[in-house]
């Protein structure tokens, strides 16, 4: 897959593909099927079967329920190809990510989590 971004109003999700990162930025709080075209995102990812995916996450500032359980269905599509390594990059000042993103381990226990 190749580089590709969604925008919208305040937030971005791009995915650079040369260095294997999906970086999420702004606030997401977004409806349901509004996840859709991120899910696409994250589906055309794991599609190019990279061996490691980063998630860059300490730009984004909030991520609602709908939001988390996007990210929460891409890591069991991961865990589910068994062979590809995921690091998330979390900020430990933006409350949300110290209690949600530890959640990932229960989904895919090999995730590695870095709070700055």
């Amino acid at each position: 897959m190749s580089d590709a971004s969604i925008k919208g109003p305040g937030y971005r999700v791009g995915f650079d593909a040369e260095t294997a990162t999906v970086h999420f930025e702004g606030t997401l709080r977004l409806g349901t099927a509004e996840y859709e075209p991120i899910a696409a995102l994250l589906g055309g990812v794991l599609a190019a079967r990279p061996p490691a995916i980063t998630l860059r996450m300490t730009e984004l500032v909030f991520l609602n329920s709908s939001g988390i359980n996007t990210l929460y269905k891409f890591v069991i599509a991961i865990r589910k190809l068994g062979d590809v390594a995921v690091h998330v990059e979390a900020s430990s000042t933006i409350t949300w990510q110290g209690k949600s993103l530890p959640n990932l381990r229960k989904f895919l226990p090999s995730i590695t989590l870095t709070m700055s």
